[in-house]
């Protein structure tokens, strides 16, 4: 029982981490699906949902009004969710150059300010971005191209991770900056094939009739709403010249809130959209299953693994168990290794960036 069991668990992990990227890789050369761009140029409606940013809400609006679009189909909307830092004070002044702020004076979370800003927007085509967040100014023009084609009805961009230090980086070397990489390089694929599950939320845009309201207290609301999208029966796309750029986390404890809320959100997605575990309704459901629930399934999947392989300590399964321990242990010991820049970094508010 212990071997079948190791070996189920893992499969599992090989499975959504190795063997489903070569599937796609497989089903990209076998059956692509590429997108008709083209000129396009609607009006378009930024919108930036946010809280405490007074930090970085006047540099993100100047980098927004420097975008190559014309500013006669640019609107840019603040939807300020009852902030108290001065962030509201901050982008008064900009009301004058004709950003639209909104501002709510009760705390009710970030997809309830998309949601009211959406609800005044003008724009044919959203585009979500967050506050953190600089833009490359030919981004908006990258995304609405693919909106060219009637089958696209959400476009995402690509976030580039950058290192604290050096900031004209392109990409981080850091562990995090390689997963994201691998993370982004599946997005692009899953595109190629049909849909991206979910969009980067730094930056990514919709078609304005596609909205639906976001239930309140929804975490990934850059995952609900592209996944809304998909099934109402529109493809979601990744658009690799629609450039975001972001300081990759100090440290892996400044980065462990943020997946702890993903994973989270995960689990309140499969609540609020159960249609997308249903082969008759979502068009992409093996690719949700293999990139989204496989990820939920890994951690218990691990467990096992190590439980099951302790039963079996002989030959290979005594490397395997060996190797294992190794790596936990390594894992533990770089956890205590960085311990003073958590309590630095642990009463640092959550932001609404980037999922």
């Amino acid at each position: 029982m212990a071997k079948v069991v190791f070996w189920i668990s893992a499969s599992v992990v090989f499975y959504v981490y190795f063997g489903y990227p070569v599937l796609l890789m497989i089903w990209k050369r076998l059956s692509p699906n590429p997108v008709k761009k083209g000129q396009y140029e609607p009006l378009v409606s930024v919108v930036i949902a946010a809280r405490n940013e007074r930090e970085n809400i006047e540099r993100k609006i100047r980098n927004c009004l420097s975008l190559d679009y014309p500013g006669n189909k640019l609107e840019i909307i603040i939807s300020l969710d009852a902030p108290t830092d001065g962030t509201a004070e901050a982008v008064t002044p900009w009301i004058r150059r004709g950003v639209k702020v909104l501002y709510s004076p009760v705390h009710r979370g970030k997809a309830a300010a998309i949601t009211r800003a959406v609800a005044v927007a003008n724009g044919e085509v959203i585009v979500f971005a967050d506050a953190r967040q600089q833009v490359h100014p030919n981004a908006i023009r990258a995304l609405v191209s693919n909106l060219n084609d009637p089958s696209i009805g959400a476009v995402s961009g690509e976030l580039v991770l950058i290192q604290q230090n050096n900031p004209t980086s392109e990409d981080a070397h850091e562990a995090l900056g390689f997963y994201w990489r691998y993370e982004k390089w599946i997005r692009e694929m899953e595109s190629h094939i049909h849909s991206a599950i979910g969009a980067t939320g730094a930056l990514y845009a919709i078609r304005r009739e596609l909205f639906r309201p976001i239930p309140e207290g929804m975490i990934l609301d850059d995952v609900f709403i592209p996944m809304m999208i998909v099934l109402a029966g529109k493809r979601v796309v990744f658009e690799p010249l629609a450039r975001a750029y972001d300081k990759v986390a100090c440290c892996p404890q400044g980065e462990f809130p943020r997946k702890v809320r993903t994973l989270v959100g995960n689990y309140q997605l499969l609540r609020q959209l159960p249609d997308l575990s249903s082969p008759r309704k979502n068009p992409v459901v093996f690719q949700f299953i293999s990139h989204k629930l496989g990820r939920l399934v890994v951690p218990y999947a691990l467990v096992m693994l190590f439980l099951s392989n302790a039963f079996l300590l002989q030959g290979f399964y005594l490397a395997a168990f060996l190797a294992q321990s190794a790596w936990y242990l390594l894992a533990a010991a770089g956890w205590l290794a960085v311990g003073t820049q958590s309590a630095q970094h642990a009463h640092k508010p959550l932001a609404l960036g980037r999922s």
